[in-house]
């Protein structure tokens, strides 16, 4: 699966898409290729404050559970209630349908610090 040029991407395998002052934080396909089948997600509250790198929510798959870390530094001003009946969402569309929070930036240069989709994927040897 190629990865979206315009995100960016950490090396625990999350991604961003950045949307005006916020971003949109999901995990890659690599990642959930890794996990096998994702049975649950544990959410954050909206309103949490995360900082980059800090563990935010967790994914259940049938092999592991994976903390999932923020990859900018902001606000949770949105979550995706629908993994709450459908985890599987992460497995079928890691890119898209999958996503997990949506952030408000409070550092935006946080974001150069993050891999390009080219970068990631010489990370994961593909």
């Amino acid at each position: 699966m190629p990865y979206p040029k315009e995100y960016r991407y950490t090396k625990e395998h999350e991604w961003v898409k950045l949307e005006d002052s916020k971003a949109r934080v999901g995990i890659t396909d690599h990642a959930q290729h890794e996990l096998g089948d994702i049975v649950y997600v544990e959410l954050p509250k909206v309103g949490t404050k995360v900082k980059q790198m800090q563990e935010f929510a967790t994914v259940e798959s049938v092999k592991a559970v994976s903390p999932i870390y923020a990859p900018v530094s902001g606000e949770i001003v949105e979550i995706n209630q629908e993994l709450e009946n459908k985890p599987e969402l992460i497995n079928q569309s890691p890119h898209e349908q999958g996503w997990i929070v949506v952030i408000a930036l409070s550092n935006p240069k946080e974001l150069e610090s993050l891999m390009t989709a080219e970068q990631y994927e010489r990370h994961i040897g593909t």
